[in-house]
Parts: structure tokens; C-alpha cells; sequence
């Protein structure tokens, strides 16, 4: 009896040195359970042994591992005090049972089975689940078993315990690696610099945008005090925005003209808000946007609608010098006709002609200026202008909250001067974007209307265009504008341009409605 006593004891340390070493070892709690079967088989000889795990969220008992058992019973989970692991399970206490023909409840295990012995997987204090074992003989364990058995089982429930934690952490850390690829996948692909400081202005992250803008590398710059590698940021006033924000935690924003690291001059606007850590700022995000382009195309615009308003007064103040030239010129012709004159008479009639002369060439070459440049046509796709267009726009879609939607259809190309083409398209999306000052949509749609023509209709969702200004709207100093905020010359020149091309710019409208216009060219 002894002998057999010290050899219980011997497989019995034998388990609980395996077990410890499985939980070092084991990762996942499915490799786990099945080790610790597999020991306890070693130890106790039994024929049938199964682990129920407690789920917190449905406070059920659910089968982990076992052997010797049908599906059935296997798959059937077990509230608490639901037969004898359920009493286990909810007491924490374990049972032995020499006769279930006397238990009312007992739940089918094993076939015939006559006796079971239930043990409690306590950790921390807490039941994680119930290690169980039946058999079809009547009183086939012993109190023996039963103490063997409960310290096997708090050290598999520490085991057990451990794995969950492990398999927890696993998936945590599993969401924050995606989340962090995510929030790169993302930092990458934006077209705006963004970096981010810790309180002390050390550089935190550094996108691919901004080692674009500066020249610097993220290994470059990652650790790096802010102010150290760019000490313009303090005169540009750029810094003490950065530490207004660390120390209210109060976003800001500005603008400003900054010189790059090639000495280029770039019109920024910059955007800082506080990184928060509860209540506590921990650090700021600064996103750098480059208006540079869109800034020099919004020059652009102004100073050809200035040229073409000053072509226009020129042209007009030539053809009105013209017509008396021409009545002076006509009588100093017959003037000279008239027999005899004195010398200073034919002397001044002679002077009087070349300054007419003179005159004429200049207001030719004042005509001439007015007509603009020359067009230089090629071969052009309409979309990838719009698509351009939008892009150009783009700061001031966003800053007014406006959605621009995109309808392309695949076109054939046209012969036209893509700057011109561009410059009346951004003139009507600017004009929309004015008509609807905030929270509105923009659609640009292409489509052949018709064979041998191509179309792209911007269409807005403003207020609308009024019958009578509809008749006028292309003329030119026509606006509907407060004094001083426009030459009334955009549509004009838009117009012209089209008809130089021979297209149609067409438009469609009605007051609460919205407007629609429509560019429409020729394919050659």
C-alpha cells in the first residue's frame, strides 16, 4: 500500500513539473488543456477526463478538452449549479460522488457512469473552470484521488489563467500593430506634411510628405529638438503657436511664407492641434499644407483678368482716337491738295500727317495687345484638365466645406490650348464656389452630347441665376459682385475663349435651383 502511495506520489510530482514546465512553454490555451490531459492521464490512469471552462459573459460552463466522452455530452454546455460541475463550479468547492444513481440532477457524461469526482480550477481566487472524471463502477475514487486531483488542478488553473492572459495580450497587441500600420499606411498617403512633437518639441514622427518639404529624412529628424533643426519656425512665429498649444491645449492655425531648404519661397498654412493623454497634453500634431500653386494660380487669374479689362479699355480708347485721326488725317490730305501754298503751310500739313501717322501705329499696337495672347493649340484630354482643375481648387473646396464630385466619361481628345482651357474651367468652379460660400456640392460631369462634340457641365447647388441677369451674365464689366470684389470680366474672358475654339459655353438656371454651365467643344 505504501509502495503504491509513493508512486502516486512520484507521477503525481512528475504532473506538476510537466505542468509547470507547459506553463512556460505553451502559448495557446488549446496546446495547454491537452497537456494537461494528457498528464493527468499519465498519473491517475483514468479512462475518461474532461475540462469546462467558465464563460463570463453567458455564465455557462463550455466544454475546452477532454477524452473519453461522446459529442453529446461534450458539446452541451452547463449553467452554474447545473449538475455536479455546475454545483463545483458555483460553490468552488469539489465533490465526490460514489453513487449518481442518488444525484436528481446529474447530467449525462460518460455511458453507465455510477460514481464522478468534480474538482474547482481556482486562480486568483477565482473558479476559471472544472476539472472532471467519471466512471462505471460505483466508488472507483477515493478522497486520495480527490486531494491529488485538486492540487493537479490549481496549478493547471494557474496555467490555464496565464494562457487566457497570454492569448489577450496577443490580440491586444494585435489591434495596435494594425492600428499602427493602419494610422501609417494612412500618414503615408496623405499630400499634407505631418509631424508630431512631445512636450519638450522633440520630434515624435515625421511623414514622407514632410522629408519632401524639408529635405530630412524620418531618421533624420525622430528624437531631434524641433527648434534645433529648424530655427526659422521661431521668426515665422510658427513655435510660439506650438507651445500656445502644449500649454492650453487650445488648437491654432496660421498662415505664413516660409523659405524651404532649397530657398524657395512656399505659402503655407499650418494647423496645430494639442496631443492628449486624458486631461494632460502630452505633445502637439502640426499639419503643414503647401497653398504655393494654388495661391500663384489665384494671381494668375487676377492679373489676366486685369490685362484683360485693361486690353479692353485700350481697345476701346484706340477705336475712339481712331475716329477723329481718321477725320484729321482725311483733311490734311486735301489740305495738301490746295495750290499754292506757302512753305510753313506745306511744312505743318506735313507734320500734322506723320504725327497722324504716328499716331495710328500706336493705337494699332494698343488694338493689337488687346486681342491677347497667341493660342497654341494641341491635342488635349478635357478630363485630366477638370482632374487637374479640382486638384488646384482643393484648399478652397475644403475650407468651404464644398463636395466635389467627379462623372467622367471617356472622351476623344480635342484640339485646344490647355491653359486657356483650364483657365475657364477654374473660373467657373471658382464662380460656383462664390455662389454657394459654404456647405454645397460641385459636380463635374463629362459626356459626348452629341457626334463630333464633347461636353463638361459644373454644376453647383447656390441660390440660382436670376431670367434677366441670365442675358447679360457674358458680357463684359457685367457683375453681380459688391463694388471692388470683381472686374465683371471672368465669364466675358471665358466666353472668348471658348468661341476662339470654336465651342459654346451654354448656361442652364433657375433662381433656388442651382446653376449649370456647359463647355462645349468641337473634335476635330
Amino acid at each position: 500500500m505504501d509502495a503504491t502511495r509513493d508512486n502516486k506520489s512520484d507521477r503525481l510530482l512528475k504532473a506538476l513539473i510537466e505542468i509547470g514546465q507547459e506553463l512556460a512553454s505553451s502559448t495557446t490555451l488549446e496546446t495547454l488543456l491537452g497537456r494537461i490531459l494528457d498528464i493527468s492521464r499519465d498519473v491517475f490512469h483514468f479512462e475518461n477526463a474532461i475540462i469546462r471552462l467558465l464563460d463570463e459573459d453567458t455564465g455557462t460552463l463550455v466544454s475546452a478538452a477532454s477524452y473519453g466522452y461522446e459529442e453529446p455530452a461534450f458539446s452541451q454546455p452547463l449553467a452554474l449549479g447545473q449538475g455536479v460541475m455546475g454545483k463545483v463550479a458555483a460553490s468552488g468547492r469539489p465533490l465526490l460522488i460514489n453513487d449518481l444513481g442518488e444525484e436528481t440532477d446529474y447530467v449525462a457524461g460518460i455511458s453507465n457512469a455510477r460514481s464522478e469526482l468534480a474538482v474547482p480550477l481556482v486562480a486568483r481566487d477565482k473558479v476559471v473552470g472544472v476539472f472532471n472524471v467519471e466512471s462505471p463502477r460505483p466508488a472507483a475514487f477515493s478522497r486520495e484521488d480527490l486531494e491529488l486531483l485538486m492540487i493537479v488542478g490549481r496549478q493547471a488553473a494557474t496555467a490555464i489563467e496565464n494562457a487566457r492572459l497570454y492569448q489577450n495580450l496577443s490580440r491586444v497587441s494585435n489591434q495596435y500593430r494594425d492600428l499602427h500600420q493602419f494610422n501609417s499606411r494612412i500618414l503615408k498617403s496623405v499630400n499634407l506634411g505631418i509631424y508630431t512633437v512631445d512636450a519638450g518639441m522633440r520630434i515624435t514622427s515625421w511623414n514622407h510628405r514632410m522629408e519632401d518639404m524639408s529635405g530630412l529624412t524620418e531618421g533624420e529628424t525622430l528624437g531631434r529638438d524641433l527648434l534645433g533643426l529648424f530655427p526659422q519656425l521661431e521668426e515665422e512665429g510658427v513655435a510660439q503657436r506650438i507651445r500656445q498649444v502644449l500649454a492650453t491645449g487650445t488648437p491654432e492655425k496660421l498662415r505664413l511664407t516660409h523659405r524651404d531648404f532649397r530657398g524657395e519661397e512656399r505659402f503655407q498654412k499650418r494647423r496645430i492641434a494639442p496631443l492628449k493623454d486624458g486631461e494632460l497634453t502630452t505633445g502637439a500634431v502640426v499639419i503643414v499644407e503647401d497653398v504655393t500653386e494654388f495661391r500663384r494660380l489665384l494671381d494668375q487669374i487676377v492679373q489676366s483678368e486685369k490685362l484683360a479689362e485693361l486690353g479692353r479699355l485700350s481697345a476701346g480708347i484706340a477705336h475712339e482716337i481712331n475716329n477723329p485721326l481718321s477725320v484729321i488725317s482725311y483733311a490734311v490730305q486735301l489740305l495738301l491738295r490746295e495750290d499754292p501754298l506757302a512753305p510753313f503751310q506745306q511744312e505743318l500739313l506735313e507734320r500734322i500727317d506723320s504725327e497722324t501717322d504716328r499716331l495710328k501705329a500706336l493705337t494699332g499696337g494698343l488694338l493689337s495687345f488687346s486681342r491677347g495672347r497667341e493660342t497654341l493649340k494641341r491635342f488635349t484630354d478635357l478630363n485630366e484638365i477638370a482632374r487637374d482643375v479640382l486638384r488646384l481648387v482643393k484648399f478652397e473646396l475644403t475650407r468651404n466645406n464644398i463636395t466635389a464630385q467627379e462623372d467622367f466619361s471617356a472622351l476623344p481628345v480635342v484640339l485646344a490650348d490647355p491653359n486657356k482651357l483650364k483657365q475657364v474651367i477654374i473660373n467657373l468652379v471658382m464662380n460656383a464656389i462664390q455662389a454657394m460660400k459654404r456647405d454645397g456640392v460641385i459636380r463635374l460631369r463629362s459626356r459626348t452630347p452629341a457626334p463630333g462634340w464633347v461636353e463638361l457641365a459644373i454644376s453647383d447647388t447656390g441660390p440660382g441665376i436670376a431670367p434677366d441677369i441670365q442675358k447679360t451674365i457674358f458680357e463684359p464689366f457685367f457683375t453681380t459682385r459688391k463694388e471692388g470684389e470683381g472686374t465683371g470680366l471672368g465669364l466675358y474672358i471665358c466666353s472668348t475663349i471658348v468661341n476662339d475654339h470654336g465651342g459654346k459655353l451654354l448656361l442652364e438656371s433657375a433662381v433656388g435651383a442651382g446653376a449649370t454651365f456647359r463647355l462645349q467643344l468641337p473634335v476635330e
